[in-house]
């Protein structure tokens, strides 16, 4: 889109320029560029109106590449312009006197007239104009997830560990997140499996066992990382690790097996080996009240228990995770 005005607008593609009232094409278009906008080259990449007093006149601003170019409406003449602090523009809009410019999924906001991009830019573009707020931290892999229940309101806290960010879920439906070395700095980056239990968050990196205190903020056990083979009694590393409500049990999820843990006994052995039904591999999984969701990818299949998983021979209705997760329109 490189130019509203009313029921008006006029969109460039290649080398034409297509001009539309009231959502029909104008008779006489498509025209080239040249014709309508002498002096503007084609193969543009965006463009977008910019009416005075934005600009010093009556403008659109066209980019290609690091070129920049200012046409004047009313005399047809060009200013070419050197925007040294925006990246290339592959889209540009304006709206409520602002200017964006996107690169990718980022963007940044400039001034019209000296390509100034005042404050912390390029951001992501998903944060600011869909409805998953927290988007650059969701990546479309979800890598770990843990579950924990407030029995006592019957409320169910999801926490999503994704690259070097964790997301928090609340009571509220609200997302928070922050980098996994805020609140967990021995680990540094992404880990391989994650679950809480008795008030314990129990995180598995490599063929590490990390254990923290859940609190404000969290507390490093004294005496951790230990090994996994120690702790829970199977080789390092795996794929998930979950805990379903009132149970004691940590089921572990290594290739396509599934493992018992009973955390009540030491020592700990990995015992009750079965198939996780059809698939042969997992990202993740997380228990609650409804049973266990499997996470493959952007994902997730629903399964009322591990026994059910287990003996599944197909695969269930497919869910997406940003949306029924998150509440994500994309």
């Amino acid at each position: 889109l490189d130019r509203c005005k009313g029921l008006e607008m006029d969109a460039v593609a290649d080398n034409k320029v297509f001009s539309f009232y009231k959502h029909k094409l104008e008779a006489g278009y498509p025209k080239d560029i040249s014709e309508v906008f002498p002096g503007i080259p084609n193969d543009l990449d965006a463009a977008v109106e910019c009416p005075h007093p934005e600009c010093a006149n009556d403008s659109v601003i066209f980019f290609k590449g690091d070129e920049i170019y200012h046409y004047d409406l009313k005399s047809k003449t060009v200013e070419e312009k050197e925007f040294k602090s925006m990246p290339n523009c592959t889209s540009a809009f304006r709206f409520m006197e602002h200017y964006y410019c996107f690169h990718g999924h980022m963007f940044s906001k400039f001034d019209p007239k000296t390509g100034e991009v005042h404050g912390k830019y390029p951001k992501e573009a998903r944060d600011y104009f869909m409805r998953c707020s927290k988007f650059s931290k969701l990546k479309s892999k979800v890598s770990n997830v843990w579950l924990h229940t407030q029995r006592s309101s019957e409320l169910d806290l999801f926490s999503y560990v994704t690259g070097h960010h964790y997301l928090r879920k609340d009571d509220n439906d609200t997302l928070t997140s922050d980098t996994i070395e805020s609140d967990f700095k021995e680990l540094h980056s992404e880990v391989d499996a994650a679950f809480s239990y008795e008030n314990h968050l129990y995180m598995v990196k490599n063929n590490d066992l990390y254990v923290y205190r859940v609190g404000e903020p969290h507390t490093h056990l004294d005496g951790y990382p230990k090994p996994v083979t120690e702790e829970l009694g199977i080789e390092g590393p795996i794929d998930a690790a979950f805990v379903c409500e009132d149970h004691h049990i940590a089921h572990i999820i290594k290739g396509n097996q599934m493992y018992d843990v009973e955390l009540k006994v030491t020592p700990r052995k990995a015992g009750n080996e079965r198939p996780i039904g059809p698939f042969k591999r997992v990202d993740t999984a997380m228990c609650g009240p409804g049973g266990v969701k499997v996470i493959i990818g952007n994902h997730f299949y629903h399964f009322d228990s591990t026994k059910l998983l287990s003996a599944a021979r197909s695969l269930p209705e497919q869910h997406k995770v940003s949306l029924e997760l998150f509440g994500c329109d994309h």
